[in-house]
């Protein structure tokens, strides 16, 4: 059994479009959302990730606004910003881009943006509602994975899931989502005992730790959905050239399980896709005005 390949890219580009019906639909009632994203530094990954979204945000007919400062910048003068952007009233949404450099401390940034803005579901807040079960922006990444996971399995109540990775961007919102749609749930993560046997009872797998193919095929459960949440870069076959692999060693499990995302074009795509989403959703939480189906 080869497992179906779980198509992101497309399932992304579905997103997106329905995203901007959504916002076409604002628009023509007077309400555009924005979306305000912060760059500190010069860090080359994150300056891709910031011009990527911002070149969704306004494909889908959004404000985008952005803030670009130097490295050297002081959490003093990041957190003046923060603030100002949560008095806006034409920002809707904040995202502030990870990783930040080392004299600023994240976990206050995050703290200082308005919960009603948190497009990124970071917020202490925005985590504790999560957990709750009570609405909530959700952060974009396993927001992703449970649509992917939904779309190939419909209804998941009660199936075994087993999320590798306890990181407050993804392995604990995963849970907690995952939680919600009452599934039973481990977290697993390195000081977990026989990690292989507790991923082969798994109906779902996700795996989050930034370990390049970490995940062996025979961890796989024969039937099982997984989902690649790692994007790590590998020496490619050529000299000199490298590739980008997931957590998963995916030749190996592709052959055991139902489905699987690939790396790329699995569950990279759907991030930008779902905080698209989570702006047009905070933006109507803050009009007062019930948001579009998307």
């Amino acid at each position: 059994m080869t497992a179906q390949l779980i198509d992101g890219k497309a399932f992304a580009a579905g997103l997106r479009g329905r995203v901007a019906t959504a916002v076409a639909m604002l628009g023509e009632r007077g309400l555009t959302p924005g979306l305000a994203v912060v760059l500190v530094g010069e860090d080359p990954a994150s300056q891709v990730y910031v011009r990527n979204k911002a070149r969704e945000t306004e494909a889908a007919g959004m404000r985008s606004i952005q803030h670009t400062l130097p490295a050297e910048t002081m959490e003093a003068t990041l957190l003046a910003l923060v603030r100002s952007l949560n008095a806006d009233p034409a920002v809707h949404g904040i995202l502030v881009q990870m990783p930040l450099p080392k004299q600023i401390n994240s976990t206050a940034i995050i703290a200082a943006i308005d919960p009603a803005k948190d497009v990124d579901g970071l917020h202490p807040m925005s985590a504790g509602r999560l957990v709750q079960g009570l609405p909530s922006l959700v952060p974009c990444t396993p927001q992703g994975c449970l649509m992917l996971i939904k779309d190939v399995l419909g209804n998941i109540a009660g199936l075994d899931a087993v999320v590798i990775g306890r990181s407050i961007l993804v392995g604990k919102p995963m849970a907690a989502l995952l939680t919600t749609e009452s599934c039973t749930v481990t977290v697993a993560h390195s000081k977990t005992r026989d990690l292989a046997q507790v991923c082969r009872r798994a109906d779902i797998l996700v795996a989050a730790v930034g370990r390049a193919e970490f995940v062996r095929g025979d961890w796989v459960k024969p039937g099982a959905v997984v989902i690649d949440v790692g994007i790590n870069r590998v020496p490619g076959k050529e000299p000199g050239k490298t590739k980008l692999v997931g957590d998963v060693a995916f030749d190996e499990a592709k052959e055991i399980a139902r489905a699987i995302t690939p790396v790329p074009g699995g569950v990279g795509p759907m991030t930008i896709a779902c905080l698209l989403r989570n702006t047009v959703v905070a933006a109507c939480a803050q009009a007062g005005v019930a948001a579009p189906e998307m």
